[in-house]
């Protein structure tokens, strides 16, 4: 008797016919995949990626509010506001959620280009835009961890006070930065051929936009050259709306500052796709 099972059951165990994709419009089983690899490759070493820069975040609000006095007053918006509540949402979000995101999303494609592993990246079947997402949800998810971390700690900090008062505008705000910094870490991992390029991007990039964008003082009293140059600083209007959802006041319109930096991470964003899709010094 033949061994061979009914051909009914033969064609019950072929899902597709051959010459029919399986995966049609959306791999969402690579993309998720991708995504858990990422997530779980910096929750390997947490004490590096996650409590490194929160502690680092709280160590910038104890010496700031510690030399220059916890409740000196601040003018913001028309109002007046304490040092510590003023500079608290600006730290959250600069220091503790933007600077995480770039180090994430310029760490993965780096890495496997110089350890010549990038092969796990191109080659599955994932395309360009799931590639891009796995990436940058990755770095999104590390940055919202820590800024969360960083809230938690400052709410039982004494004499700071982060009740949120529009938290749709943290929300808004908080992914537009992380997705701003993704966007420029996955550029950065594209171009970079070594860790030094992408530390002089940190160093020469990030780190001054970051410093100078109003996060540990009013731009309103910045002499006119320098406050023309805050303006023009990506940073200053992510931080002003952040701050927003937490004081309910701002040095900038909220509706400007959104739609300025919703507009820098499409043109970011649209960048990163066509670079990727390409394989510009990825398959080269």
């Amino acid at each position: 008797m033949s061994s061979q099972p009914p051909i009914g059951q033969i064609h019950s165990r072929i899902r597709n016919a051959p010459g029919v994709p399986v995966i049609r419009n959306i791999n969402w089983g690579g993309l998720r995949t991708l995504y858990i690899k990422e997530v779980r490759r910096f929750f390997k070493v947490q004490l590096q990626t996650i409590w490194a820069p929160a502690i680092t975040t709280l160590l910038f609000l104890i010496v700031f509010t510690v030399a220059t006095g916890a409740k000196r007053p601040v003018l913001v918006g028309g109002e007046t506001v304490t040092f510590a509540d003023f500079i608290a949402p600006g730290l959250i979000i600069s220091q503790g959620m933007m600077g995480p995101a770039f180090a994430n999303a310029s760490f993965s494609l780096l890495v496997g280009k110089i350890q010549g592993t990038i092969v796990d990246y191109l080659q599955p079947p994932l395309s360009t835009m799931e590639l891009l997402t796995a990436l940058v949800g990755g770095a999104v998810t590390r940055a919202a961890i820590v800024g969360f971390v960083v809230w938690l700690a400052m709410v039982a900090y004494p004499g700071v006070h982060v009740t949120p008062h529009a938290p749709l505008a943290i929300l808004w705000f908080g992914l537009l930065g992380t997705l701003f910094l993704s966007f420029l870490g996955v550029l950065t991992s594209i171009w970079a051929e070594k860790f030094d390029h992408a530390a002089a991007v940190t160093n020469f990039v990030v780190t001054p936009l970051a410093l100078l964008s109003g996060t540990f003082y009013s731009v309103d009293r910045l002499a006119p050259a320098f406050r023309a140059f805050s303006h023009a600083n990506p940073f200053f209007y992510i931080i002003s709306g952040f701050r927003y959802g937490f004081l309910g006041v701002a040095d900038s319109p909220i509706a400007l500052g959104s739609l300025v930096v919703l507009g820098i991470d499409v043109v970011l964003g649209l960048a990163c796709y066509l670079l990727l899709k390409r394989g510009w010094r990825l398959k080269n």
